[in-house]
Order: C-alpha cells, then structure tokens, then sequence
C-alpha cells in the first residue's frame, strides 16, 4: 500500500506553509498528498443539522481545504492531492492519519483557538506519541528557503538544495534517523551535513591539551564508523562530518545553522501521557527556523 504525505491544515499560516512544504516533498518521494482538517463537530445525522453555529465550522473547513488544493494543484500540477475533513479533536486526527502516512507534516505554531493542530500541551504531546517522522514546518517557509541563492545572491529555486543536516549521537546510534538523513540528502542530490556534539565527561576536571585532544580523536572515530556503513548504501550522497565541542542541546542549534532540512530523532513514549520530545529535540524545534524531522526511534 502506498502511503501517502499528509499534511494537517488548520487556516494558520504555518500550516499553509507545512501543506506547501509537504507537496513539495511529495513529488520528491512520487507519492500521493493527503490533507486534512480536524473539526469535531457533530454527527451527521440531522440533528440540529442546519443551525448556523454548527454549520459554520464546517463549511469554514471545507473553505480551508479547498482553497489550499486550488493553490497546490495550480503550484504543482502533477501532483495527486486528496483532502479531507476529519470529524475529531485535532490530536487524536494526527495520531490516527500518522498511522497511515509515509510522514506527517504540520505547522510549527497553530492557531491560538481550539483548531490549532500545535496550540499548546495537548497537541505538543500528540506530537510526542506519533509513531511515523514528523516535519514541522514555520510560517513563510518556501519552496526557495530549501535551495542555495544564487550567483547575485537572490533566492531561487533553480540552483542546488541546501544541505541536510542530522544530529548524530555515537552513543545510541538510530539506524532510522540516519536512513531518513541519508535518504532526504539523496532525494534532493544535496549534502549531508552530520552534526555530533561532543564534550569531556565532568568527571575529569579541567583536562590538558592532549587530553582533549584524545577525546576528540576518539569521537572522530566513532563518528567516522557510524557513517562508513551509510555512506556504502548512498555512495551519491556527499557527507559532511561535523563535530561541536559541547552538550548537544547548545551546540547543535549553531551546527545545523544554513541547513535546509535538520533531521533529529526522538524516542518513542511508553505512556500516555507527557509532551517531551526529548531536550535536544525540544531545543531545535524551537530554535531552528527551517523545517525540523522528528523521527520516532526505540
């Protein structure tokens, strides 16, 4: 079963920009897009059906839905799209269309009312417990922030993509972070740019200058053999291996500075409750001004 990108749309500017970020993703991967608008409303079954309070959402929804298709059909026209109103709370629409989706792409901020896909705790958490990659995208994000400019420094989307970039951690390599990483890289013929954060342990004081030396030697080398194996899957894809001195909550915000992609994992959650994504992922998404992966991992 081929499975669709699907992009929540709530009539926010940010998840206007996620829609147009997903088609464009898309068409990269050859799959179909999915959008969807999460208004819980009442059944459809006559009752009270004709009351303007309870009408009035719902033809505002459809309004949403079809204006955005109209654009991406007009935008990218060999793209299949579908659209959809959903007729849940917006949380656990997201959780239900990940389930799904090749990858789920919402807007980094909803709106400040209850239709808001990312309007405070409860959304944040759905996030937290979606099981497929997730890409949230900033309001104003364009098809041309993805690309390089060009020779007079002007945006465009004719000149090459950007570079990915991944945060690595050699300590608890994710074999699905990567994947994801590498194959994003491939799909956009761009750089991979793979960030790992690296400090000494507090446990040893101050250490001298071959110490430190040392330690970083050693992280040059784990991260080299994390990659060496990527880099015989995707012999297309150029690898950048970038190490910051520091904890990787601090660092890897300045590492990933330039990017068009940053991919970062996040671990699955075990309860039901909890809108953590894990700090370093957490840092990024609110610092980052491109669009951020979080790709679930064990």
């Amino acid at each position: 079963m081929t499975r669709p990108v699907v992009a929540g749309l709530d009539g926010s500017r940010e998840s206007l920009a996620a829609a147009d970020w997903a088609a464009r993703e898309a068409l990269r991967r050859g799959l179909p897009l999915r959008l969807v608008h999460a208004w819980e409303g009442l059944p459809d079954d006559g009752t009270a059906a004709d009351l303007p309070e309870i009408r009035a959402p719902q033809y505002h929804a459809r309004r949403i839905l079809r204006g955005a298709v109209d654009v991406l059909h007009e935008r990218y026209p060999g793209l299949y799209i579908a659209a959809e109103q959903v007729r849940r709370q917006p949380g656990p629409a997201l959780l239900a269309e990940a389930e799904n989706a090749d990858l789920l792409v919402i807007g980094s901020q909803g709106t400040s009312g209850v239709g808001g896909f990312l309007s405070g705790s409860v959304a944040m958490a759905t996030v937290a417990h979606v099981d497929r990659p997730v890409v949230l995208v900033r309001a104003g994000e364009t098809a041309t922030d993805e690309h390089l400019p060009d020779a007079l420094g002007k945006t465009s989307t004719d000149t090459p993509y950007r570079d990915v970039a991944v945060a690595v951690d050699v300590g608890a390599p994710c074999d699905a972070v990567l994947d994801f990483a590498f194959r994003a890289a491939e799909l956009r013929a761009a750089p991979l740019r793979a960030a790992y954060a690296w400090h000494v342990p507090l446990t040893r004081g101050v250490p001298g200058v071959e110490e430190r030396a040392r330690i970083r030697g050693a992280a040059e080398r784990a991260l080299a053999e994390l990659l060496e194996p990527w880099r015989a899957r995707y012999p297309g894809v150029v690898v950048h291996a970038d190490l910051h001195e520091g904890h990787a909550a601090h660092v890897l915000v300045r590492a990933a500075g330039g990017a068009g992609l940053l991919v970062v994992g996040r671990r699955r959650r075990r309860t039901v409750v909890g809108a953590h994504a894990g700090p370093v992922a957490h840092a990024l998404l609110h610092h980052m001004p491109q669009p951020v992966v979080l790709v679930p991992h064990d």
